[in-house]
């Protein structure tokens, strides 16, 4: 048992009934408005709210909301199990996204949407996240457009010309940058890997993701498609299949 709770020195517990009267103190310094129930400072919302919109919560890009997340952790953390999200935060990489919470036999509601990608932005993504994980360590890792588009010209099957296949990995591209944002622009058609993609997928992912390929191969086009998670949770978006 915890010696604090068997000490006879320490102090009892108030009622149920009854509430400390630095609560009062503390939800009125917090509310924001006339009626405002909540609790969290500002700050600390702005960085809940920027957590469930997804798809991540940037140090680099949001240091203010960083600082936040940082400083109020346990109370943002506490507040999206309420909603059975899961927080994970990384302070190396200063970085920290929401995925749904692992209850065990629980059943709970997903509320972390998953991202139907096609067999090229999974190939994009893997390629992106290897690059990633070889220069770990030598700080940004910003890569060429040519580079990731070249590793990936090998699956051009024999129906696709040329400029059919840029038009797809195009869009892939975008879809790195604009949806999942693991990409940032850094010119020249260059772009800085975000290290969330280490995180976001995972090994396990990875694993089966490479076992899609293998059962896929030989397939005709437009039959390859993979689902990986995505940090993205706007419940209000519509959901994308």
């Amino acid at each position: 048992m915890n010696d604090e709770l068997e000490s006879p020195d320490a102090a009892s517990p108030a009622p149920p009934d009854r509430v400390p009267a630095s609560s009062d103190a503390d939800a009125a310094s917090a509310a924001l408005w006339p009626g405002d129930a909540g609790e969290l400072r500002e700050p600390s919302r702005r960085a809940l709210l920027e957590l469930v919109k997804g798809p991540y919560l940037s140090g680099t890009k949001s240091p203010a909301l960083w600082s936040a997340l940082l400083a109020d952790e346990p109370s943002i953390r506490s507040r999206l199990h309420e909603l059975f999200l899961d927080l994970v935060v990384d302070r190396i990489g200063e970085f920290a996204f929401v995925r749904n919470v692992d209850a065990g036999e629980l059943a709970t509601p997903t509320t972390v949407r998953t991202e139907s990608l096609t067999f090229l932005d999974t190939a994009m993504l893997l390629v992106l996240r290897q690059m990633l994980l070889t220069a770990e360590g030598e700080g940004r890792v910003i890569v060429g457009q040519d580079e990731v588009f070249e590793q990936l010209h090998v699956y051009r099957t024999a129906d696709r010309d040329e400029h059919d296949f840029a038009k797809r990995l195009n869009a892939s591209w975008g879809k790195m940058q604009n949806k999942l944002r693991v990409i940032h622009n850094a010119g020249d058609d260059r772009v800085e890997i975000s290290p969330v993609l280490r995180l976001i997928v995972d090994a396990e992912q990875v694993n089966a993701i490479a076992a899609e390929y293998r059962r896929i191969a030989g397939l005709a086009p437009g039959a390859e498609t993979a689902t990986v998670a995505d940090a993205t949770n706007d419940a209000d978006r519509e959901e994308i299949a």
